[in-house]
Formats: structure tokens, sequence, C-alpha cells
């Protein structure tokens, strides 16, 4: 088995060595020179020095039977053989003791290949429960890859809608308005729904990278809609009418940002198309930026207008 290996123990008798006048100690420290060796001095060189150990041969150390032969010295001056007052044997036990707050932990390793980490982990815990019956004292605890996953996801469920806040409320302050800056946060969810369709279309998951992918991606969106509305708003404070201004501002900045959904999604072009180690997490973070742009970049040029419209109609000339 892959969690024993084969262990080698002494155990003492104890009535035995009492009568030949030796003690436990010394049967040990004569089992431990068998095993493994003892250093007796030591050699200087110099600045350094080098231990002087003994140890017994290869042919005596490999062999149960060859250790049970060896020889003990009694006190009375008389010799005799190590199996004569202790039993050796071979038994199996865990290849590694480790343990997390004072507690024996055996840990059982695995990677999740073709499926979601969450939904595999969720389906083995329900079989888990189901089929395997714990002795009392033992439990199980789910760790690695899956528990940071958790946290991080915690995390970032907190940390997007104050991150959206924290742009909404600086868009209200920039624009000296709260239409404008909601017209402007209305595309995050445009640019949402395009990072979902493009995992679903690439057959990944949503995991920590996607999710980091559409925090970028609310990012290059809201500046696509600071870079239209903020024009628009340039030319309605010129006294052009909120239509022609809408119009006019929409058709100057097509370019700007054309130009910047295109420049980024070409830069994430080689992350895209990434085969090597850590391609696992840049393309889904890659997946997710290209296609929230899409659809950010086209409802940017849209809808925000029609948002804007729909906002400002009553100043309408």
């Amino acid at each position: 088995s892959i969690f024993y290996q084969p262990y080698l123990t002494v155990s003492v008798d104890r009535e035995k060595i009492a009568r030949h006048g030796l003690n436990v100690r010394d049967v040990l420290d004569t089992f431990e020179l068998a095993m493994g060796e003892k250093i007796v001095t030591k050699l200087y060189e110099s600045s350094r020095f080098i231990n002087i150990a003994l140890r017994f041969p290869d042919q005596i150390r490999n062999s149960t039977k060859s250790i049970e032969e060896i020889m003990l010295k009694s006190p009375y001056g008389y010799l005799i053989p190590l199996k004569e007052v202790v039993k050796v044997s071979e038994i199996e036990g865990p290849t590694q003791i480790s343990r997390e707050n004072g507690k024996r932990r055996i840990g059982i390793e695995l990677s999740v290949s073709g499926r979601d980490m969450k939904t595999f982990v969720e389906e083995t815990k329900r079989l888990v429960k189901e089929r395997v019956f714990l002795p009392e004292g033992y439990y199980i605890e789910w760790g690695g890859q899956f528990q940071q996953q958790q946290r991080t996801m915690k995390r970032l469920m907190i940390i997007m809608p104050v991150v959206v806040l924290f742009i909404f409320v600086m868009l209200s302050l920039s624009f000296n308005s709260v239409k404008r800056a909601l017209s402007v946060i209305l595309i995050l969810p445009f640019s949402l729904a395009g990072g979902v369709l493009a995992i679903y279309i690439s057959n990944f998951y949503i995991s920590v990278p996607a999710s980091l992918g559409f925090i970028a991606t609310f990012g290059i969106a809201v500046l696509n809609g600071i870079v239209l509305v903020s024009y628009i708003q340039k030319l309605e404070n010129d006294g052009l009418p909120i239509r022609d201004a809408i119009l006019k501002g929409s058709e100057i900045r097509l370019r700007p940002v054309l130009m910047t959904a295109f420049t980024t999604a070409f830069g994430l072009i080689p992350m895209l198309l990434a085969t090597g180690p850590g391609s696992e997490i840049q393309k889904p973070l890659a997946v997710v930026v290209v296609g929230g742009l899409i659809t950010s970049t086209i409802l940017t040029l849209i809808v925000l207008p029609v948002f804007y419209e729909l906002f400002f109609r009553n100043r309408l000339k």
C-alpha cells in the first residue's frame, strides 16, 4: 500500500534481561548500533571536523536473523545472543505521521481534470457521507486548492460589489451627475454576460482567475464608458442639443473605444494560446476579459447612448 511501509520493531523481555544483569538501555543501544551507527569520536582537520562512527556490515544490517544473532555482553562476562532477550519482528506502519494543530493527520491528494473543482468536491462529499463511516474521533476536512478557492471566492463576493460602488461614487464625482454615472455603470452587466458566455463556449469554469478577469473587464468597460460620456457632456456644455451631442459623440469616440478594446484583446492573445505551465490560470482570465470586451464594447456604442438619452429625455430640444 502507498500509505504503509515495513518497520523493524524490537520488544525487550525485561524478566530475561534481569536474569542476565542487563537493562533496557544496554539492549537498545546495541540494537541502535546494529540498525544505524554510533559516533564514537571526531577527527579534526584545520577548521572542520569529521565524525567517526561505528556501524555493522550491510550483510548483518539487512537481515533480521543476522540481527537476532548479535551477541550481548553480560556484566558477568559471558555473551548471549540478542534473540534470547528480545523479539525482533517486521510490521507495517505509516510512511509518515503528520500533525496539524496537535492532531494526527492523513492526507489524500488528488487532481481534478475535466470538470470544475467545486461541483466535484460537492459530489464527493455527498458520496463520502453516504458510503464512508469513520470511527469515533475521526473527521474529514477538505483543503488544498479547494479551500483556497472557497476563501478567495468569499472575498471576491465582498470585493466586487465594493469595487462597483467605489466606481459609481467616483464617476458621480467626476461627472457631477448621478445619472451620467449610472449610464456608465449599466454597461457592467453586459460585460459580465459576455464573460459568462465566453466561459461557457470555451468549456471553462468559473474560477478565481476567471473572477479576476471580470474585475479587469469592469475597469475596461468603465473606461470606454467614460471616454464616450465625457465627450457627450463636453458637447452639451458647448451648447449642442442632447440628441445631436449623443450622435456626434458616439461617432467621434467610436475609434478610441474600439482601439481600447482591440489593443487589450490583442494583448491577451498569447494568454489565450498558452499551453505550458500556468496556462490553466491564464486562459480563463483571458477568455473572460476578451468575451466581456466584445459585448461591453458593442453595447457601449449602442446601449449607453440609449440610456443616456432616456435619463435626460426631459432636456431634449
